[in-house]
């Protein structure tokens, strides 16, 4: 069972906001072989330990992704020519009152990115990315199910258009068109100095009405996915845990150009690898690393996420 000298204090978790949020947009790069219509970047590991914890106040965060993605494979795992680099940038600001629905803190978010992609010789780019913000979060405090603490959070992300978008170019920064997220995020303490965060995702897309003229279309529409991220850690000592972390994306419905489902075309991934957070007071450090596999009709690499957070 997890006590005080395994997990964050009382004190700290009611002013904590611990939940980076749902994504990083980097690009939508246009690689003709794959003949699908892709998903927008998500959550994909970016966040992960102590992810459900949470509770009145402010949060600030600065996030930093860095990308190589040097395999695609099309629906049949054969390789296609084309390799992604990118380092992009979220800025994050979240507030939970102390007002409750359903027995939750009710709160709010709003997420900028900019990034920088190379995506060889089709291109590079470089600017701002969508915009993520979220009107409604629910954070529930502290809860023992079977003796277990527990610490659970529901919200509805949406991202609006906002990013660099051009017809004209294989490497654009926003997506053109709107999606929701919902989400549940539950951190569980099974036992002394161990915690398990599970992040679950549900994404829909709205329908691109100005596509990459290298398509022909008049529309395209990104499939609805499923994705989640998981870790599993162990307080080493204090503040500072090490673990495992991974996510899991599946695309569940096909995408569509001019209305016309896209048969064979759906996006699947998965990673795995070490990471850990540094607790100090009312900051956090974390470090993620994630090896791809199990790709199909998208890039698959190598990914590392540094973050820095501060909860007041």
């Amino acid at each position: 069972m997890a006590d005080a000298s395994s997990r964050p204090s009382d004190s700290i978790i009611l002013k904590q906001l611990l939940y980076a949020t749902m994504l990083i947009v980097l690009c939508d790069v246009s690689v003709q072989a794959q003949s699908h219509v892709a998903e927008p970047a998500v959550n994909l590991g970016d966040s992960s330990f102590l992810d459900g914890l949470g509770g009145p106040g402010f949060l600030t965060e600065q996030m930093n992704d860095f990308d190589h993605d040097g395999k695609i494979t099309n629906s049949s795992g054969q390789t296609v020519p084309g390799s992604v680099n990118s380092v992009s940038g979220l800025s994050h600001v979240a507030w939970l009152s102390h007002q409750r629905i359903l027995g939750a803190w009710y709160g709010l978010e709003v997420v900028g990115t900019a990034a920088y992609v190379d995506a060889g010789s089709q291109g590079h780019r470089g600017g701002f990315g969508d915009t993520t913000v979220s009107p409604f979060i629910l954070q529930w405090p502290e809860k023992r199910v079977f003796g277990i603490p527990i610490d659970q959070r529901f919200d509805v992300d949406f991202g609006i258009p906002t990013g660099k978008y051009s017809p004209a170019s294989a490497v654009n920064l926003g997506s053109n068109a709107f999606n929701v997220q919902p989400y549940y995020v539950i951190t569980a303490f099974p036992g002394k100095r161990i915690e398990t965060s599970w992040r679950f995702h549900y994404l829909w897309n709205a329908t691109n009405g100005v596509p990459p003229i290298s398509t022909g279309a008049q529309s395209t529409q990104a499939g609805q996915a499923f994705h989640f991220n998981a870790t599993a850690a162990y307080n080493l000592h204090k503040g500072l845990w090490i673990g495992a972390n991974g996510y899991y994306l599946t695309q569940i419905t096909d995408g569509q150009i001019n209305g016309a489902p896209l048969h064979n075309s759906p996006e699947q991934v998965g990673a795995i690898g070490p990471g850990m957070v540094w607790n100090i007071g009312h900051w956090y450090y974390y470090a993620n690393f994630y090896q791809e596999v199990g790709a199909e009709n998208r890039a698959t690499g190598q990914k590392l996420v540094l973050r820095i957070e501060k909860v007041f």
